[in-house]
């Protein structure tokens, strides 16, 4: 099992507290976070309660500030451990909302759609295998969207507020 560390300071001080399973309200154990320390296991962390707001995917490591995870502020609300997951990936994206449009399969990362495809949209997608991080912008940037298995039918079904992603991975296990 996974094990993270949230503390409320800059370069792991302050009042900390450590987690090692999903929670869906970290609001009474923190009032801010401003540096992480990823023990084990990979984890999806959430601006607000209810796995709400931006997302943001770590792994194990050390990250002292939170710009070094890409945080937009120093609130995490909820957090997600994600299961080891070593089989195949397999996703579909689409063009337009409802599986509509041009569609392409994915197996593997993709660090520039627009490259890729020649646009920058992606309104629906139905993940068949393993779990995916869209990110808004190419090369891994921006704000970041955690896909599991299943369908998503129109781009806030993963949590965005406009269709805009720039690139996607696979998330697995970097311990």
């Amino acid at each position: 099992m996974g094990k993270i560390f949230f503390y409320e300071e800059r370069n792991f001080q302050g009042r900390h507290y450590e987690c090692g399973s999903d929670y869906s309200d970290l609001s009474s154990y923190f009032n801010r976070c401003n540096s992480i320390r990823v023990e084990g296991g990979n984890w999806i962390l959430y601006e607000h309660p209810s796995y709400k707001g931006n997302q943001y995917y770590l792994w194990k490591g050390e990250y002292p500030d939170f710009q070094r995870w890409m945080g937009f502020n120093d609130s995490i609300r909820s957090c997600r451990f994600l299961p080891n997951y070593q089989g195949q990936y397999k996703m579909r994206i689409y063009e337009r909302g409802d599986y509509q449009g041009q569609m392409m399969e994915f197996f593997d990362d993709c660090p520039n759609t627009y490259e890729r495809f020649n646009f920058h949209d992606i309104h629906s997608c139905n993940v068949f295998d393993g779990h995916w991080m869209f990110y808004e912008e190419p090369n891994y940037r921006g704000r970041q969207y955690y896909l599991r298995p299943g369908e998503y039918r129109r781009y806030n079904d993963w949590g965005a507020s406009s269709p805009r992603i720039g690139s996607f991975r696979r998330v697995y296990h970097r311990f």
